[in-house]
């Protein structure tokens, strides 16, 4: 199975008199199962969020625009007034507080609850399908200039950090679809996946999924990061994003920052791969973002069985800020902006339309 074609979040009409539900791909479950759980209540939505059932900005952007019509759903069968359904809405937007994308689409799709389901399930599927197409553009867009920025002459050596990919998204991916683009132009040598603690979504989600794609991969702790970036063993980083403040800052998976620096040292691009919908102009710089904190017993337990004296206290923030001074390139669906050279969202995302595909195959480099 290709990896690109996966859907990790749908929408299941009702059958036979029976409820409509989100069907979500339970990434608690892999790599050891591909399986899918449906969801019918705003209890288990919220429950698949917090316990990363479904994961990843742009998928949790899509939960929620689906998410306002499962609360809807409920509402109806359930006798809830106006007040009711709105609280709910709002229960679902605050899953996640550090992801804007699940505020950015549960406020697109929320204002047309008047108009009924069927305007509300039409405006999610659009978010969907908004971010595929943003998805292969901004593919497009990051390797283009990858392949330019990167004076080598050979395929690229990319690091990568969580997971950024079709799990992550409506499909194909953020980061990892940079990468898919690369691979496919014959432009890829091997890609170092940081495992990612504490739940490791890069050694179960990002290997998984290169895997599916015949990506050639290596798995590597945290820690190893910098480290292989200073020997000299990669060309550039790609990173996903949660939030982007109005200066470039930029909050991501706990761990990115050390990449950033790491690279700024060795003088390597360190790209934000990220739609549009990621930044958040309100938000004036990463000091104001809200950075979520965790669970103890994610770093202090392992497969339940503890690991740190009985003493010790957890502190598990998911994310990390990196400045956008270390940022050299942002890549949306609207083109590259070098933010550590003073290209700020502030000034404008480019309009322009992606670079015509290229043709692809083993071997083959545009270069």
């Amino acid at each position: 199975m290709s990896s690109q074609d996966l859907r990790a979040v749908t929408w299941t009409a009702a059958v036979e008199g029976g409820a409509p539900s989100l069907s979500l791909i339970d990434q608690t479950a892999l790599p050891h199962a591909l399986e899918r759980l449906d969801v019918t209540t705003v209890d288990q939505l919220i429950d698949a969020i917090v316990r990363l059932v479904v994961r990843g900005a742009p998928a949790i952007g899509a939960a929620g625009g689906y998410g306002v019509a499962l609360a809807m759903a409920q509402g109806a069968r359930e006798g809830w007034d106006r007040a009711r359904l709105d609280a709910e809405v709002a229960r679902v937007r605050a899953a996640r507080p550090t992801a804007v994308n699940l505020m950015v689409c549960v406020d697109r799709v929320a204002p047309l609850i008047g108009a009924g389901l069927a305007a509300v399930l039409a405006e999610a599927d659009a978010i969907v399908r908004e971010d595929l197409e943003a998805n292969h553009a901004m593919g497009a867009f990051g390797a283009d200039w990858l392949l330019k920025r990167v004076s080598v002459d050979r395929p690229l050596r990319i690091l990568t950090h969580c997971n950024t990919g079709a799990l992550a998204t409506a499909g194909w991916g953020t980061a990892l679809g940079v990468i898919r683009e690369l691979h496919g132009r014959g432009s890829l040598e091997t890609v170092y996946a940081d495992e990612t603690r504490p739940l490791l979504q890069g050694a179960r989600l990002t290997a998984w999924e290169l895997v599916q794609e015949g990506i050639p991969h290596f798995v590597q702790a945290d820690g190893a990061a910098a480290g292989t970036i200073l020997r000299g063993e990669v060309d550039a980083a790609i990173v996903g994003a949660d939030r982007i403040a109005a200066n470039g800052d930029t909050a991501n998976k706990v761990g990115t920052v050390g990449i950033a620096l790491a690279c700024a040292y060795a003088g390597i691009p360190f790209v934000v791969a990220a739609p549009t919908t990621t930044v958040d102009l309100a938000t004036a710089t990463g000091s104001d973002i809200h950075i979520e904190l965790r669970g103890e017993d994610e770093v202090l337990e392992w497969g339940g069985v503890r690991t740190a004296p009985a003493g010790s206290r957890g502190h598990n923030p998911a994310f990390d800020v990196t400045p956008g001074s270390l940022v050299t390139g942002l890549v949306t669906e609207r083109g590259v902006l070098e933010v550590g050279a003073g290209e700020l969202p502030t000034v404008g995302l480019r309009d322009s339309a992606p670079p015509a595909s290229k043709e692809r195959g083993p071997g083959r480099s545009p270069r």
